[in-house]
């Protein structure tokens, strides 16, 4: 992950926020920022519990098991908050749906442990500790603590941001809303199946290798390494396509319920998208460092969009 690029979604941040607030709206009442409190307080506890406990035990997962967790409390306490109304209650529904398959994705592959500040560690977070630019130890710390810790809590809560200024709104559940529903639904479904083709391919290829095989040995596709079958032969991130998706989606439910078309609580979307960008780069070149035919698959098909990319120099290959 590009130190720079961090350093610009920060600044772009704090600067794009207030001004989206200010210039763009809907400004909040009284109870929307008395629940925002709330909302701070919780994402303040959960990012001092990440810097400490990641810095405590070298695991630096922390957030990333938190991740699936906080925007299903987040959107619970604005729906109760907001007098349990309907959009609301939906919007919380999808949420802690969308929450209860990550959590089962991340937990199969044993982030979480009785002891919580043990299990398994993002493999990327190792790999970039090691980098040059993060030695001596005090840069990581200060990359644990602005990025990892405060950073991406700050962007879990931003996600939620839709509900919260939908709180008080009396427009009735409509059309607009049903189709977010449907749609938000509809990528959870999706990076369900992205999850399960995954599990699936990832689960026989090691299985293969632990009895002994070499990658090279082993049949195809597992030979390449890195899985190409079902949505991955059309998308190589497609779990990364229907997360961006979900969150757009959970965006819709604001024009449901009156607001205009581009409205200050998008900024969690849009941030999420540049995040992605940033955090599929770094897993791209992890990737095409262990695997030879990676590189090909990088030219042919698309990074997040489902589809084929036929350029000449793909077809060249072909």
């Amino acid at each position: 992950m590009n130190i720079k690029l961090v350093g610009s979604l920060i600044a772009v941040s704090i600067i794009a926020c207030p001004l989206l607030y200010i210039f763009v709206g809907p400004a909040l009442d009284a109870s929307q920022m008395e629940t925002l409190k709330v909302l701070g307080i919780i994402m303040g506890c959960s990012a001092l519990f990440c810097f400490v406990v990641g810095e405590l035990t070298g695991n630096n997962s922390q957030m990333d098991k938190l991740w699936s967790l906080l925007p299903i409390v987040y959107t619970w306490v604005i729906a109760f908050r907001g007098g349990l109304e309907t959009r609301l209650v939906v919007m919380a529904v999808l949420a802690t749906l969308w929450g209860i398959r990550l959590t089962f994705n991340f937990a199969r592959k044993g982030a979480y442990r009785l002891k919580f500040w043990e299990g398994e560690e993002d493999y990327r977070w190792a790999v970039l500790r090691a980098k040059k630019e993060f030695q001596p130890h005090w840069k990581w710390m200060i990359f644990n603590l602005f990025f990892i810790s405060i950073y991406q809590n700050a962007l879990v809560l931003m996600t939620t941001f839709p509900a919260l200024v939908l709180m008080g709104v009396d427009k009735p559940f409509g059309l607009v809303d049903g189709l977010a529903s449907a749609l938000m639904f509809g990528f959870i479904v999706y990076e369900t199946i992205a999850d399960e083709q995954q599990w699936a391919f990832q689960t026989t290829k090691w299985k293969m290798i632990k009895e002994g095989k070499k990658l090279e040995e082993l049949p195809a596709p597992y030979n390449k390494g890195f899985n190409t079958t079902g949505l991955w032969n059309v998308s190589r991130h497609p779990n990364y396509f229907a997360e961006q998706g979900t969150w757009f989606a959970f965006y819709l439910f604001t024009i449901g319920g009156g607001m205009s078309l581009f409205n200050w609580s998008i900024i969690g979307a849009l941030l999420l998208i540049v995040l992605f960008l940033g955090s599929s780069t770094f897993a791209e070149e992890i990737s095409a460092s262990k695997y030879p035919e990676y590189a090909r698959y990088c030219q042919t098909v698309s990074r997040f969009f489902p589809g084929k990319k036929y350029t000449s120099q793909s077809t060249e290959k072909s």
